[in-house]
């Protein structure tokens, strides 16, 4: 079953405001919180649903990925964001979004036990033009803290597993009680029972990992991707962190990138230049065949419209631009320097601006026009 539009899912436009998405999101998480409708699974279901919808359209980041990629820029397998993707319980619903809900429902106020998390990992990935353009799949080995085996944890007896102590005060006002975090597990209600040798002391112990990265098309130097549940494990049972990926772009030697434009230089002969001729270039979409007029002069520019990279910010695409450079020889055989004399001689070849010839200003004018 596809996932429904997170927009959806909340009842708000594309264009609602921060405040607006918070609102939308607490009205649902009210209507079909588990303490209101108890032991029915679609309401729970829906919970879920609308807590995934709004971790991604409350953060400013995700929204953005999630408004140019949809759902396919946010799974929990390489893509942007991650969501709950099932990988997250209520706990984690509560801890994350506790403040929404105040004090109507349990979890709302006091302390409570923490769900550990391991910490995120962070890469760097090269990948060249023609992979941020159409997408990708890469494999990489990481390394990461995961569970020794054989490490275990027992119930911490300070607060007996869960995660709190209780303090009574007496004030003037009579007794006051208050809960906070335990100081002994720090509010996670395991502490470390046997450590294997070379472990930590919280029983992780560093090793080698693969990890399949889904990149989608479009992908930028700089853009961050979330592998969910790939960074380091957290001790005692807790969830993994996430494996953060950042794109970097890998140089071309032969293509520049501008924004979304490309640039190559083409070198042909005089010969060429003066006859006309057709020449492959090589572009992100595969090599296309391109033609030179007869008599192109160095330093003409052809445009070939829509073969740059997809805009992040609009549906269109870029333009690849040719740079034409007319190779002069410089190492004349007898034969040739005598044929190049003859015509230098009889008036035949010297240059004659016609005066419609672009300055190299007029063709920058024309670059970004």
């Amino acid at each position: 079953m596809s996932k429904r539009d997170y927009y959806e899912v909340l009842g708000v436009a594309k264009n609602a405001s921060a405040d607006e998405i918070k609102k939308a999101y607490r009205k649902m998480a009210l209507k079909y919180h588990p303490d209101k409708n108890p032991g029915d699974k679609s309401a729970e279901e829906k919970f879920k649903e609308a807590a995934e919808a709004y971790e991604v359209l409350s953060d400013d980041n995700k929204k953005a990925r999630y408004d140019q990629f949809g759902h396919a820029g946010m799974n929990g397998g390489g893509g942007f964001g991650g969501g709950f993707g099932g990988g997250m319980n209520m706990e984690d619903i509560f801890s994350q979004f506790g403040d929404i809900f105040g004090g109507h429902f349990g979890g709302g106020g006091g302390a409570q036990r923490q769900q550990q998390r391991g910490s995120n990992l962070r890469v760097r990935i090269k990948l060249n033009l023609e992979e941020m353009v159409n997408g990708t799949q890469k494999t990489i080995k990481v390394k990461k803290m995961k569970m020794a085996p054989g490490a275990t944890s027992k119930t911490c007896p300070t607060c007996n597993g869960s995660g709190v102590q209780v303090k009574v005060m007496n004030t003037m006002f009579g007794q006051m009680q208050t809960q906070t975090h335990c100081s002994t597990c720090q509010g996670i209600g395991r502490i470390a029972d046997k450590i294997p040798a070379g472990a930590n002391a919280q029983g992780l112990i560093k090793e080698d990992e693969e990890v399949t990265i889904n990149i989608p098309a479009g992908a930028r130097e700089g853009i961050q991707l979330n592998v969910r549940g790939k960074g380091n494990d957290a001790p005692f049972g807790g969830n993994p962190g996430d494996l953060l990926v950042v794109v970097e772009e890998e140089v071309d030697a032969a293509i520049k990138r501008e924004g979304d434009n490309l640039h190559q230089e083409l070198y042909i002969s005089f010969a060429e230049a003066a006859l006309g001729t057709q020449k492959e270039i090589p572009t992100v979409g595969g090599k296309v065949k391109i033609k030179v007029d007869a008599g192109t002069q160095s330093g003409k520019i052809l445009r070939l419209s829509g073969k740059g990279l997809p805009s992040i910010d609009s549906y269109g695409k870029g333009d690849m631009f040719v740079h034409i450079n007319v190779w002069t020889p410089q190492n004349l055989s007898a034969e040739q320097r005598e044929f190049f004399e003859k015509q230098i001689k009889n008036g035949d070849m010297i240059a004659e601006p016609s005066g419609k010839e672009k300055t190299f200003f007029d063709k920058v004018r024309d670059l970004f026009n």
